[in-house]
């Protein structure tokens, strides 16, 4: 009998330093990124008697089942999936916010109206040195400001592509480690405390890689991850040991187009996804600010050709180039603005070719189709700031849901550490008292 109470207080002081040794990990840890709270799972240690029936079980204990990590798969796919969504958002609005810089503070819409007032300024005296000084000057900061603009944008492309090409190189950099830890953790020992750091190491890479990609995962048995790009049905990003290797290329347009393995993919969400929308949208404010600097281009030098100048010569194009980049002010002197129309004099002050010229400018609406371009850039930062802001609220209550149940709570950790304490404490005494009853057994004459 007694030596039946020594089995079960030894059995009972191990289970209990044990649970002292994983509580005490667990403070040590309270503030590690990516920790899960552990705790230790118990369970009956059970003997067969000899002397008793075939199927009579006879309590001899307890014994440590395992190690279980406090934390919940369908919460944590949620912070990954909301992670990600939020990520995408953040960057998007982030980059359509540099789109919105490149475009408004170079002052394009401005540029466009001093010079239609220079040109309507010049029609009080067409044959005035300094008015036509003026307005081919305005027309000169109005090609350069366009071109700045231009060259904003397109340092803006290059900005986020390059941005995206690092979280590319982040995702291959995570996806390798998770194929290292998938392979240490199918040559780990069951519900040991080095498969529950690789758990934990697990599940952080999943999260990071989450903020860059929308993934999918498949859990085995033995705690490895089968990770998929977009949904259950995509393509393997990790299986096992082996990781694919994820590939960006640039389309003609600036926008981008990914590949794994050397087959296409579609990423939908995270910080890549949100870069990659944020140049589409690049893409098509660039097209209307072509666009615009195509249409004053054309209207302009059509008038040119039309009329004379100064000096009674047929006009020449007072722009060159095609587009936003390539636009310049293609005139030497202002009294080569054909004011005048065809078969007029020299120093003619006739300025119905200037008139013709406006009006051909007014037609095409520069400064209208500025207007609209600059406020649905800023539509659509207000917009996509407020989905932002509701998808990170989301993000964050996903986030402190897990937290609640996986994190350590410091306060009920100290209760453990003191109740395990005085099991470890009791047990001990059990086994103190189990050899004095012993003893007293021996001295018995």
């Amino acid at each position: 009998m007694a030596a039946n109470l020594i089995s079960i207080a030894n059995s009972g002081a191990r289970a209990a330093r044990a649970a002292l040794d994983i509580t005490a990990q667990n403070i040590s840890n309270a503030s590690s990124d990516g920790y899960v709270r552990r705790s230790v799972s118990l369970a009956e240690l059970a003997v067969n008697s000899v002397s008793a029936a075939p199927t009579a079980i006879n309590l001899a204990g307890v014994r440590v089942a395992g190690i279980v990590r406090n934390a919940d798969m369908f919460r944590q796919s949620e912070v990954r999936r909301t992670g990600a969504d939020a990520a995408r958002a953040d960057a998007e609005v982030q980059g359509l916010e540099n789109v919105e810089a490149a475009v408004e503070q170079t002052g394009v819409y401005t540029s466009i109206v001093d010079f239609e007032a220079a040109l309507k300024q010049l029609l009080s005296d067409p044959v005035d040195g300094s008015l036509r000084a003026s307005a081919l000057e305005q027309g000169r900061t109005l090609a350069q400001t366009i071109n700045t603009a231009a060259s904003s944008l397109d340092a803006a492309g290059d900005g986020l592509r390059f941005e995206a090409q690092d979280g590319v190189d982040q995702v291959n950099t995570l996806a390798a480690e998770l194929a290292r830890v998938n392979l240490r953790l199918s040559r780990a020992s069951d519900s040991s405390s080095d498969q529950s750091s690789l758990l934990d190491q697990r599940d952080s890479l999943l999260e990071k890689i989450s903020t860059y990609v929308d993934t999918s995962t498949t859990f085995a048995s033995d705690g490895t991850v089968v990770l998929h790009l977009g949904g259950s049905s995509g393509p393997d990003l990790v299986n096992g040991g082996t990781a694919t290797s994820l590939a960006m290329a640039t389309a003609s347009d600036g926008t981008l187009t990914f590949t794994l393995g050397g087959t296409a993919a579609g990423i939908a969400s995270g910080s890549i996804a949100g870069k990659n929308q944020a140049l589409a949208e690049l893409a098509n404010v660039r097209g209307q600010l072509d666009t615009i600097a195509a249409g004053i281009i054309t209207a302009v030098n059509g008038a040119q050709a039309s009329g004379v100048d100064l000096s009674g010569n047929a006009g020449q194009p007072l722009f060159s180039g095609s587009d936003a980049a390539s636009m310049a002010i293609a005139l030497a002197s202002g009294s080569q603005i054909a004011t005048a129309p065809a078969g007029a004099g020299a120093n003619s002050r006739d300025a119905s070719n200037l008139e013709a010229m406006r009006s051909a400018l007014d037609s095409a609406d520069p400064a209208g189709g500025m207007n609209t371009l600059l406020f649905g850039i800023s539509s659509a930062v207000a917009g996509r700031s407020v989905t932002r802001d509701a998808l990170q609220s989301i993000a964050g209550s996903a986030k402190v849901a897990l937290e609640a149940q996986s994190g350590v709570d410091l306060d009920q950790e100290a209760v453990n550490l003191t109740r395990f304490q005085q099991a470890y404490q009791a047990n001990g005494r059990v086994m103190q008292v189990a050899s004095d009853i012993f003893d007293s057994i021996l001295s018995i004459r």
